[in-house]
């Protein structure tokens, strides 16, 4: 981290801060093995800081996902309009309340507090993080949540003809159905690429199984095959296959990702804003992960643009990512957004502008 980039001359004063829903529909219902979402339970924070006679407003999205995440929005305004920070001094965005048993809230409050800091600054909230260059040309993958083989098959045409690839797929729930579904998808698309996603919903034995079933395609890698506490099952899948695991819902702290390198369980970890607490303590596991040699994919839970960018600000100061699956705010029915990064098909740039450069939609 770079402290020049969010200490300032003089402490933050916190002039504002409000939590309102951001509950936005989607497409269509995205299923994985744990939870089914048909609308966003989303909060938006919007904090504004003073610092002398300047003032500016940054915006945070905490975005849980029931039951993936603990918290859920009924939990999230209470969680942060009891903070009391309206009228009190922030020093810097590592000053604020830890809020270990909240990571989803914290992690909307803090985007909002380094999008602030960083418009303060004139600098993107990249710079808050690292020093450049910065990596802002990146490539998405586009998920596609369970159902049936004929209606995956359906989904994968329409997006690879907008232009993607390269596919996340939703799996876990029925072997059978998955290879169905995955066969069916690689013979109606035979330039795609997948990266498999269980939410844990495999034993080694079925995710192992999952893959001999399904050798002939192009499998990137395969995310949270088993119990994000089983790190026994996932060291197993890591060792007798020749696809990258990656560790989700087993590395949420930075304490988590040493014992799965002690485990030797996975050869990558997802990033997530709101599991990790925000985006100082991506950046941190990030770091280390990719020390450590492990391979980096970002990924968000069910986001607006507003989170996804905030995310794609880390990936920009860590300086790239192996596998990039910010592709959320394709799936939602409706833009509450606008800025913040270009997008054309799967390729994202993302702007380095002051702040993270997300406004509300018309405004």
């Amino acid at each position: 981290m770079s402290p020049a980039g969010i200490i300032g001359s003089v402490p933050f004063t916190v002039e504002s801060l409000s939590v309102e829903p951001l509950h936005v529909p989607l497409r269509e219902p995205f299923v994985i093995a744990s939870a089914r979402v048909d609308t966003t339970r989303a909060a938006l924070v919007s904090i504004t800081l003073r610092e002398g006679d300047r003032v500016a407003t940054g915006l945070g999205e905490a975005a849980p996902l029931w039951p993936v995440t603990r918290e859920d929005w009924p939990d999230l305004e209470p969680t942060l309009g009891g903070l009391g920070l309206v009228g009190s001094k922030l020093e810097d965005a590592t000053s604020l309340p830890a809020l270990g048993h909240s990571p989803v809230a914290r992690a909307g409050l803090e985007t909002a507090v380094l999008d602030a800091i960083a418009r303060l600054r004139g600098v993107p909230v990249a710079a808050l993080l690292g020093p450049a260059p910065y990596v802002t040309t990146l490539e998405t993958d586009i998920t596609l949540p369970i159902a049936g083989a004929e209606h995956m098959t359906e989904l994968a045409r329409g997006w690879r003809a907008r232009g993607f690839r390269c596919f996340k797929v939703k799996v876990g729930k029925n072997l059978d159905d998955d290879v169905r579904a995955l066969r069916a998808v690689g013979a109606a698309i035979p330039d795609a690429s997948f990266r498999l996603d269980a939410n844990e919903g495999f034993s080694a034995d079925e995710a192992l199984g999952l893959l001999a079933a399904v050798d002939g395609l192009v499998i990137e890698c395969f995310e949270q095959p088993c119990d994000r506490e089983d790190l026994d099952a996932m060291a197993r899948v890591t060792r007798e296959s020749k696809t990258i695991v990656v560790a989700d819902e087993s590395v949420r702290t930075f304490a988590d990702l040493e014992r799965v390198l002690a485990h030797r369980a996975a050869g990558g970890v997802n990033l997530k804003l709101v599991k990790h607490g925000g985006l100082l303590s991506a950046y941190a596991i990030g770091r280390r992960a990719r020390e450590a040699g492990l391979a980096i994919m970002c990924g968000a839970m069910v986001e607006t643009r507003l989170g996804l960018v905030a995310m794609a600000h880390v990936v920009a100061a860590l300086r790239g990512a192996q596998f990039v699956d910010l592709d959320t705010a394709f799936l939602l029915g409706e833009e509450r957004f606008e800025g913040g990064w270009t997008v054309n098909g799967p390729r994202i740039e993302t702007n380095l502008a002051p702040g993270l450069d997300v406004r509300r939609a018309g405004r």
